[in-house]
This record gives structure tokens, C-alpha cells and sequence, in this order.
């Protein structure tokens, strides 16, 4: 039997018995034609992947695209259900509906304020019904939303609030509201302030890691936790200070709302009323009315004049997102909203405030006419000493050509001071952390761990600081020396960079300097900061420093990530971190903090590594 396979190239010759003889006859043309063969092949080959990848991502794109642009109509009648939960961020990525339920617990505050911004001036949006659940946000964060709160209500809107349980956070904003309901067997959370941070000198001890320090500074505390076991007098003194001017405000934006005395809310707080009864609540006016959550819902029924039946209409945070704004400035001047969120570290990514990337930023925005100001929003405890250098030399080219705003979100101490301190205006929230003016460096010595462990070490070297840095030893003392006069010389220089900022004195900066932390209110009155407020009003300053009148509108920066990136974004980081972060709970934070601690730069300006205000 003979079968003939690819016409003039070879044949098969199979004979019908047990043996079979494989004859392979080759044409003059076989090399052409085995190359025209793979070359259609390689051909064929890429035309279907280019066809494959179109129709995938044409699929995808549209798909996103479609949940993407699909905007949410606000129902006549209406109010705004602003539920806060899981932790408020500065700002949030772009969501979609395919993201995992964890992904989306946190809130940004941009999204936050947005939504109160738009219902406000949305005529189908009659007020808000606030519900404060499980949530964490900080003093500079809960002001900017109350304060977005209480523009609302002065709009002539209802706002009413309920909750099962209000923790002081929410009753804080819960305060503005026009009635506060609890449920009858709910409670509410008074207990002013107070800092925890953690120490690990006996931790580390315990593996033989001794933290070898070097700073600048009386009130540097944030190489405290790897030298001492509990507070030094000087960070003792610096944190009072803040807690109580903190705490300052608070007690009276609680007093102004509910009609009541600064004595009787400190009363209040020392009497613990978490474990309290709710006729205390009634009793003390903290609360209007005690209700269920259905009798609450029929109360808001008759504000809207609906049925009880009636489903209410509302909205949510994230269904305001892709609610278009009633009025759509256009304008040829632009001002720059570029946020600064995150620790300040070496390198070219967007996570935190990396140098290169964010130096970039500011040059692009720097180049652009139609950029006529920026507003600096920055929200960070420090970081790096030399990417903060980095950042403000940028700064610096950037306000020669147009007017640079920094407005203070949670934080914007030391490096964070760092890169705000020569802007054209600082603008703060009373209750923001700032100040802590000073540099430090931590050398770990293992040496200890290395013994426990029977490693041994030994060097060959040519010049006398050839091994410096060794991790396996401690340092000596001429290795000490250099490194306290490299740490002085950067203090010398941060102290500089703030005083030409600030055109106040060196010697008069150097009082309020020496790594003491202040709060926003107490930074304006020694001259760290120019005005108290929030972004709005720092794009205000921008646009009247710029002399732009009511002509102007605001873009944000670095651009959030589009839906589609968003969903390919997910890597394997993410899901180690999120991974490490529920496996380790709360001793995550401490984890971090070590980690960090090993692949920072040594030299850092930066915060206390946990504040922990509570």
C-alpha cells in the first residue's frame, strides 16, 4: 500500500507484512519548500495570536469600559447613605465590580468628600443619612469630612445619623448631624486620646540585634522603640502637648454641636459611657433619640414624604463616583492637585513617594503652561532623608516658574516637613501632625545573633574603613565619630532647606526644630505653617497667588489608574502582603516597621514609626 504525503517532497511505502521499509525520497526542492513551510508556519502562527489578543482585549476593554462609563442617575428624592467603614485612606484607586470584597473595605477620602460635594449641590439629593460603622481615620481626616459635613447642612439639606454602636470617630461626625438616633440596646464611645507606641529593644535583645543610633535632636523619638522600653521625658512632653491641643478641638467641635459645655464633655469622656445605658446618652444630650433601625428608617420616610412601604432612594460613596459634577467648569488655566501620600523612599515606582518618580511628576507639571499653580497635598510621617532632598530641590525649581501650596493632610512631618517646607503657602488642619524637624540613622549589630547562631566571621581588608558597615560587629569608635558628623551635617542642611523656606532665623527655626513634633494649630503660631484648612482652601490661596480669580480648574495627579489597569494591577505582593497582614493581625504594623527598617536608607527624617493615637 502506498500513501503519498506532501506532493513532491516524500512518499511512505508501507508492505503489508510484520516488516515495514520507510523509504524517504528527496526532491531537488525540498530546502525551499521546508523553509516556505516553516515561514508560513511562523506567519500563521503570529496572525492568529494578533487575532487572539485583539479579540481579547477588545472583549476586555469593552467589558470595563461598560462598567466603567456606565453612570449612576441619582432617583428624585433622594438621600446620600454615607457609610463609613474599614480605613479612610488620603486616596483610593479606581474600583470595579469584579474586585475581591476585601479590596474595597478601605475609602478614600477624596471619594468621600466628593460624594458630599455633589449631593450637596445635586437638587435630587434631599440630605444624608449618616451611619458610622466600624471605621479608623485620623484627627486631620475626620475634620476635613466633618467639615464637608457641616458645609452640607448650611446648604438648608437634612442630615440625620444612626448607629448600633458609634465609636468616637463617628460620634464625632455624627455631632453636626440635625438628629441622633442609637438603637435601644446600642452604646456610644467618649474616652478622649491616647498614644500606645511599642517598643522592641527587649525583642531584639532576645535574637542578640543591638540598634546602634545615631541622631539629632532631643525630641527624635523615632529611634526610641529600639533603645528604650518605654518613653523618654522628651517624647512624653512632645506627645501631651499634641494630644491635648488635639483633643482641644475635638472637645469643642462636640460641645458647639450638641450644646454643651467643654466641662461637661470631658466629664462625659472620664465617666467611660461605652458601658453606659442609652437614658444616659439621653440624659447627657449626646444622643436625640433611641430607635431601631427600622423605626429610624420609617423617620426618614417622613423627611423624604414617602410610604412606608416605599423603598428609599439613595446613593452611596461609590455610586456618586460616576456622577458627573451639575456644573463642568472649563478653563484654560489649570492648578495641579499632586498628591504626596506614603512613606518617602529611593526609586522610580508610584507606590509611597518614591524620588524619581514623584521629581518627575513635578517637572511635568512644571513644563506645562497651561499648569498655572499646584497645590502639594502632602500625607506622610517621613522617610528617607536623601530621596526627601530630592523631592524638595524639585519643589524649589518648581515655585520659581508658579505658585506652590502645600496643604497637610494626617501628616507631613519631618521628611514630609522636609518636602514642604519651601513651597510658596503652608496650609494645615489644626489637628495635623507636623514639625519634627531632624534626622537619625540605625545600624543594626547581629553580632549577638551570629554567636547564638555558632556563625563565626572574619575579614581581610586593605584599608582601615574597608569592612565599614559590617552588620557582624559593633561599631568602633572613630566608625562612630565619621557617622555622628555625617548625621550632623544632614541635620544642618534639613534645618537650612526649613529656615530659607520659612525666612525665619536659623537659630530662631533651631528652637522649634530638634525633632519635636507639633500639631497643625501649634506649627501656625511659631511659623511652620501659614493657614489652617483644608484642600479646598489651599486651591483657593494657589488660585489667588496665581491670580486666576474664579478662572481655573483643578486636575488631580499622578493620573489613578484606569479600570482596565486596575484589574491587571493585582500581583503577587499584593497577595503576600494581604496574606502576611491576616495571618499576623495586629503585630502586622511591628513586622512592617522591622522589615522597613532593614531596607530603608539608614539615613531617614522621618515620624515616630507608630504613632498609635487612639
Amino acid at each position: 500500500m502506498i500513501i503519498k504525503l506532501f506532493d513532491s517532497c516524500f512518499f511512505f511505502t508501507f508492505v503489508p507484512t510484520n516488516l515495514f521499509i520507510l523509504k524517504i525520497i528527496y526532491m531537488k526542492d525540498f530546502p525551499k519548500i521546508v523553509l516556505g513551510s516553516a515561514l508560513g508556519f511562523i506567519i500563521a502562527s503570529i496572525f492568529i495570536s494578533i487575532i487572539f489578543m485583539l479579540f481579547f482585549f477588545i472583549t476586555a476593554g469593552s467589558l470595563v469600559k461598560s462598567v466603567g462609563e456606565e453612570q449612576f442617575v441619582p432617583a428624585n428624592n433622594s438621600v446620600l447613605n454615607l457609610c463609613l467603614s474599614g480605613n479612610i485612606k488620603e486616596r483610593m484607586p479606581r474600583t470595579t465590580t469584579f474586585m475581591p470584597k476585601d479590596e474595597t473595605t478601605a475609602m478614600g477620602l477624596d471619594d468621600i468628600i466628593a460624594a458630599i460635594r455633589k449631593a450637596k449641590n445635586d437638587h435630587r439629593i434631599k440630605g444624608i443619612y449618616l451611619n458610622p460603622r466600624i471605621f479608623s481615620a485620623s484627627p486631620a481626616t475626620l475634620a476635613q469630612i466633618r467639615q464637608e459635613l457641616i458645609d452640607f447642612k448650611e446648604s438648608g439639606k437634612f442630615i440625620v445619623a444612626y448607629a448600633d454602636t458609634y465609636t468616637q470617630s463617628g460620634y464625632y461626625l455624627a455631632s453636626v448631624a440635625d438628629k441622633i438616633a442609637v438603637n435601644p440596646q446600642g452604646s456610644l464611645d467618649i474616652h478622649g486620646l491616647a498614644s500606645m507606641p511599642v517598643f522592641y529593644k527587649d525583642a531584639l535583645e532576645k535574637l542578640g540585634i543591638e540598634v546602634q543610633v545615631f541622631k539629632v535632636g532631643t525630641y527624635k523619638s523615632a529611634v526610641e522603640p529600639f533603645t528604650l522600653t518605654e518613653m523618654s521625658e522628651a517624647n512624653r512632653q512632645q506627645t501631651t502637648s499634641s494630644l491635648n491641643d488635639i483633643w482641644s478641638f475635638m472637645r469643642s467641635d462636640l460641645a458647639n454641636s450638641r450644646h454643651l459645655s467643654i466641662d461637661e464633655v470631658d466629664s462625659v469622656a472620664n465617666q467611660f459611657p461605652l458601658l453606659k445605658e442609652t437614658a444616659y446618652l439621653i440624659n447627657k444630650n449626646l444622643v436625640d433619640t433611641v430607635l431601631y433601625e427600622t423605626e429610624m428608617k420609617n423617620y426618614l420616610r417622613t423627611l423624604l414624604n414617602i410610604d412606608k412601604e416605599d423603598k428609599i432612594p439613595s446613593a452611596t460613596v461609590r455610586d456618586m463616583k460616576s456622577v458627573p459634577p451639575p456644573i463642568i467648569k472649563k478653563s484654560k488655566n489649570n492648578i495641579a492637585l499632586l498628591y504626596a501620600v506614603g512613606n518617602i523612599v529611593s526609586g522610580n515606582g508610584s507606590s509611597d513617594i518614591q524620588d524619581k518618580f514623584m521629581v518627575n511628576e513635578i517637572e511635568k507639571l512644571r513644563k506645562d503652561d497651561n499648569i498655572k499653580a499646584v497645590v502639594f497635598r502632602v500625607n506622610s510621617g517621613g522617610g528617607s532623608a536623601y530621596a526627601s532632598e530630592q523631592i524638595w530641590k524639585a519643589i524649589t525649581d518648581l515655585k520659581k516658574e508658579k505658585p506652590v501650596v502645600v496643604s497637610m493632610g494626617d501628616l507631613a512631618a519631618s521628611g514630609g516637613y522636609y518636602i514642604s517646607c519651601n513651597a510658596s503657602k503652608i496650609v494645615a488642619q489644626p489637628t495635623t501632625i507636623t514639625g519634627s524637624i531632624g534626622i537619625f540613622g540605625l545600624f543594626p549589630n547581629m553580632q549577638g545573633t551570629m554567636n547564638k547562631l555558632g556563625l563565626n566571621f572574619d575579614v581581610v581588608k586593605t584599608h582601615k574603613y574597608g569592612d565599614f558597615g559590617n552588620l557582624s560587629r559593633p561599631m568602633n569608635k572613630d566608625e562612630k565619630a565619621m557617622l555622628q558628623s555625617y548625621i550632623d551635617k544632614g541635620y544642618d542642611t534639613f534645618l537650612s532647606r526649613c529656615a530659607e523656606g520659612r525666612n525665619i532665623p536659623k537659630d530662631t527655626l533651631a528652637k522649634y526644630a530638634e525633632g519635636r513634633i507639633w500639631t497643625g494649630n501649634q506649627a501656625k503660631t511659631i511659623g511652620l505653617v501659614d493657614e489652617l484648612g483644608g484642600i479646598e482652601k489651599a486651591i483657593k490661596i494657589a488660585a489667588d497667588l496665581a491670580n486666576l480669580d474664579d478662572d481655573y480648574v483643578v486636575y488631580e495627579y499622578p493620573r489613578k489608574r484606569s479600570l482596565f489597569e486596575e484589574l491587571f494591577y493585582r500581583n503577587k505582593n499584593d497577595l503576600a502582603l494581604k496574606t502576611l497582614k491576616e495571618y499576623l493581625g495586629d503585630s502586622y504594623d511591628i513586622f512592617m516597621t522591622i522589615k522597613n527598617l532593614k531596607e530603608e536608607d539608614f539615613i531617614q527624617a522621618r515620624l515616630p514609626y507608630v504613632l498609635n493615637i487612639q
